[in-house]
Formats: C-alpha cells, sequence, structure tokens
C-alpha cells in the first residue's frame, strides 16, 4: 500500500531535532511556567486557608508545613520550567503537586472531569518535561553544552545556534542518497 508523503509527514513522529518543534516545546514550557507561578502565590496569600481547606481534607500531616512546600515548589520551580534551568527536578516537584490536587479531587468530587481536568493537564505536561527534558532551546541545553562539549550532537548544537539546520538533509534523506550510489 502506498502512501502519500503528506500522509507520512502528518503521521511520523519528530525524533531528531528541528527548529519547529524545539520551539513548540519552548513554548510549551515558558507558557506552563509562567500559568503555575500564580498558584503558588495564591497559596502564600492564604496559607491558614489552603491549609485547612485541601491539605487537612487529604489527611497528610503539619499541614502548614506541607502548605509551605507546594506554594514554595510552584513559586520556586515554575520560574525555572519556565526558563528551562534544572528542568526535570523542576518539572518532578510541580508534577507532584498536581498529583496531590488531583487527589485531593478525586477525594472530595470522585472521579469528576470538571475537577480533575486541570491539575490531570498540568500533572501529564509535568510528567512531560520531567522524563525528555527542557529541550534544545534551554538553559539546562546550554550548560551541557558548555559542561560537556561533546554532550550534543552537531546538529542540536546548530539548531541552538539558530541556524538553517532544520533546512539540512534527514538521515534517511542520506541513505536514500548512499542507495542510490
Amino acid at each position: 500500500m502506498a502512501t502519500s508523503p503528506l500522509v507520512m509527514s502528518i503521521l511520523k513522529p519528530t525524533v531528531a531535532p528541528n527548529f519547529w518543534s524545539q520551539t513548540a516545546w519552548a513554548v510549551l514550557r515558558a507558557v506552563l511556567g509562567i500559568m503555575m507561578v500564580h498558584n503558588g502565590l495564591d497559596k502564600f496569600a492564604d496559607i491558614q486557608s489552603f491549609a485547612h481547606g485541601y491539605v487537612e481534607v487529604i489527611g497528610l500531616p503539619f499541614p502548614i508545613f506541607f502548605s509551605y512546600l507546594a506554594a514554595l515548589t510552584e513559586t520556586v520551580a515554575a520560574p525555572l520550567l519556565a526558563i528551562g534551568f534544572l528542568t526535570r527536578p523542576a518539572a518532578f516537584g510541580l508534577f507532584s503537586t498536581m498529583c496531590v490536587a488531583m487527589y485531593h479531587h478525586i477525594l472530595v468530587a470522585g472521579l469528576n472531569l470538571p475537577y480533575l481536568e486541570l491539575s490531570a493537564i498540568y500533572a501529564a505536561s509535568f510528567l512531560l518535561f520531567t522524563v525528555n527534558g527542557a529541550g534544545l532551546f534551554s538553559t539546562d541545553a546550554l550548560i551541557a553544552n558548555w559542561l560537556d562539549a561533546s554532550s550534543l550532537s552537531i546538529q542540536a548544537k546548530q539548531l541552538m545556534r539558530l541556524e538553517k539546520a532544520y533546512q539540512a538533509p534527514s538521515a534517511e534523506q542520506k541513505q536514500a542518497n548512499v542507495a542510490k550510489s
């Protein structure tokens, strides 16, 4: 069965770094980080209310301590995620707070999607960054390249410098050219 190049370009996952996938990765990271900061600030604004309304409800000991921990995690880790610095630990901390939020929503409202929706989307997004890291357009990538010059591929380095690496021939095109020779 022959498939069209359009269908293949739609279905084929991106495995090599390219400008547009890395740009989308960076935009998602920045939007998540910026949107998450207010949650921590809201907790700090009325820590007693958050401790009573959320932390005590799920039965955690030391509700004030855990309220401050959640607020601090969301206030510090969200900007770190936005700039792509220490992304994996920051995303893991945010993923953890969202898992606790999801547990709270299930305890209070059951498997009611309107209550779970936002925290589940946040949790999935933070898990994505915990597993995959920040991407090439990040502080982490700059530091990794600075610490170990061989840590990134030549194509990734070109892309980080915003060279026209995305126009370079793909591995499949190179293989096809070799096969023709």
